[in-house]
């Protein structure tokens, strides 16, 4: 199974120096029924994308835990064994927990924000609880970010990614 995990730079750093993310519980995206009926598209590759943003969103609440780390948003695209994954849709469209860290070598892309992204992603990170809480302003920094694309960076680019940072 295809999931999409929500990371920070720092967190990335990690991945290469552990060799593997997460210890327990993980927190990620995926094509799930919830997200299927939320987007109502047959598209595999719309919905993929749409759990992408879901777990860019997701990063914006680990940015604003971690002031210090480097404003942009980190997904991690990971292919992983359906059995090690739990479908959360009750939690949100598209969650799954993942029961096992995942290694290096199953991360098979790295989607980051640019570095023009950065004054908006820093503001939508701080923002991110506001609008989950019904504030509309904040609401519309965390959508404003959106308008950002992802750059996508292949496994082997990791280590030089970090070394930008």
């Amino acid at each position: 199974m295809r999931i999409y995990i929500p990371s920070t730079m720092t967190q990335l750093g990690s991945l290469l120096t552990a060799g593997e993310i997460g210890f327990g519980p993980t927190t990620a995206f995926a094509v799930t029924d919830g997200l299927r009926d939320w987007y109502r598209d047959d598209d595999i590759e719309e919905l993929e994308y749409a759990a992408m943003i879901e777990a860019a969103r997701a990063s914006l609440r680990l940015l604003d835990a971690e002031p210090e780390t480097a404003a942009r948003r980190v997904v991690l695209a990971a292919d992983v064994e359906d059995a090690d994954v739990t479908v959360r849709d009750d939690l949100d469209r598209g969650v799954v927990r993942l029961s096992v860290p995942v290694p290096l070598s199953a991360i098979a892309s790295v989607h980051v924000d640019g570095e023009d992204a950065e004054e908006a992603v820093r503001a939508a990170a701080t923002a991110m609880v506001r609008a989950e809480l019904g504030d509309d302003d904040a609401q519309e920094l965390v959508d404003d970010v959106e308008g950002y694309e992802l750059a996508w960076y292949a496994n082997q680019e990791i280590p030089a990614l970090v070394e930008l940072m």
